[in-house]
């Protein structure tokens, strides 16, 4: 069912938030506090960074995107430690993966996927993607974005989707909003979406955890924000997220709203969740 996290605000390590933390990333993949399905995400991660600008001194890297994807479990991944204590990020989007039932485990199938401003993850499934639900969502992303699915994946299609919308001139918010939107007309599912661009948070919470920590406030030079399936540690200062909720960190602001619609009341989101 996966697990994800998202953190904006100073340098840090990659170690930070996938290994040395309480409960990091490493834990999460092994033992799931708040995972709906299961307590392990064997099938690989992913994390992508905007390196600090002091982390690549002379190599004209620093502030760049960078990602490191891999099918190997994390806590397997031999080339974890000296990544994840050697980078420095400002901002970071990393998953583990437990693959949804039918779909290869590879890893183009990984989080998080990109299109070179926007890191995107989905923790969770769209249900009967196999029973053309799948082709019917990957019927409606534009030959454009068509054309750069890497995978099989419906976190990737959910993806391309997304930024069909921002090519239409929809906000961040509104374009995971009506990602959402499109899924939940055609099927239920777990629709915890999460996505950066290195300035801004966007996510939401839709049958699946989800919870924030945010320090500072607006104008704080040390000021932090993390978005994450589970908190990385006892402090607390986590707040979890209401189910059916849109999310967006900016500036060092959060600001919630509900993701149900005029069209898609209450009752009608918890009689397709049961």
């Amino acid at each position: 069912m996966c697990r994800h996290l998202a953190y904006l605000g100073p340098p840090i390590t990659l170690a930070a938030l996938l290994t040395d933390a309480d409960h990091s990333l490493v834990r999460q993949a092994q033992a799931a506090k708040h995972q709906q399905s299961g307590v392990e995400n064997p099938d690989g991660y992913g994390v992508g960074w905007w390196g600090a600008p002091d982390s690549h001194t002379g190599n004209g890297r620093a502030g760049a995107l960078q990602r490191h994807r891999t099918a190997t479990p994390i806590w397997a991944d031999a080339d974890l430690a000296a990544l994840a204590h050697r980078e420095q990020a400002t901002a970071v989007l990393a998953a583990v993966r437990l693959a949804t039932r039918g779909l290869p485990v590879e890893a183009s199938g990984n989080a998080p996927f990109t299109d070179g401003t926007w890191l995107f993850s989905l923790n969770g499934l769209v249900d009967d993607w196999h029973d053309g639900v799948g082709s019917a969502l990957r019927a409606l992303v534009t030959p454009r974005r068509a054309t750069v699915i890497e995978g099989r994946s419906d976190s990737e299609v959910c993806f391309a989707l997304m930024l069909d919308h921002l090519d239409a001139g929809a906000t961040p918010g509104a374009a995971l909003r009506g990602v959402v939107d499109e899924i939940a007309r055609r099927t239920t599912g777990r629709l915890n979406f999460l996505m950066t661009d290195g300035h801004t948070i966007v996510a939401t919470a839709w049958e699946n955890s989800l919870f924030t920590r945010i320090t500072g406030g607006v104008g704080a030079d040390d000021g932090t924000a993390i978005v994450a399936s589970e908190p990385l540690d006892d402090d607390p200062t986590w707040v979890p997220v209401p189910d059916r909720t849109l999310v967006v960190v900016e500036d060092g602001v959060l600001r919630a709203e509900s993701l149900l619609t005029d069209d898609l009341t209450t009752d009608q989101a918890e009689a397709r969740a049961r």
